[in-house]
């Protein structure tokens, strides 16, 4: 995970620097500020127009819990990114990414036994109901 986590870091920062090259080489004089707001503005409005068909044909089909998941589990990795960042601003701990990853295998876990849980309630439910 941590290995994953660096190759993100590493190919975000060479987006960043072909961007800021760009920006450099052109007549724009865009700030790094500006070019956040148009970079990250288009990359939501492009997630958007991919996501929303995905989850409308989720909930659509009866899968509501898939969505439920995956904006629970993007809301884990924001958090747990926050409590590692916050640390190593405070002083209150050490950051690591380690950290992270176990934070996010918990709730893997956790929710692995939510479903298996889950799929047997509804399973019975459903033999009960015949």
């Amino acid at each position: 995970m941590e290995s994953f986590l660096y190759l993100v870091v590493a190919l975000i920062a060479r987006i960043h620097s072909y961007i800021m090259t760009i920006n450099d080489q052109s007549s724009y004089g865009f700030t790094d500020k500006h070019l956040h707001f148009i970079v990250i503005g288009i990359l939501g409005i492009v997630l958007v127009f991919i996501v929303h068909p995905i989850f409308k044909w989720l909930s659509d089909t009866g899968h509501i819990m898939v969505v439920s998941f995956f904006y629970v589990f993007t809301v884990i990795i924001v958090i747990t990114f926050a409590i590692e960042i916050g640390q190593r601003i405070t002083g209150t701990g050490n950051m690591e990414f380690a950290d992270i990853a176990y934070g996010i295998l918990g709730f893997l876990a956790m929710f692995a036994v939510f479903a298996v849980i889950r799929g047997i309630y509804l399973l019975i439910r459903k033999h009960l109901s015949k």
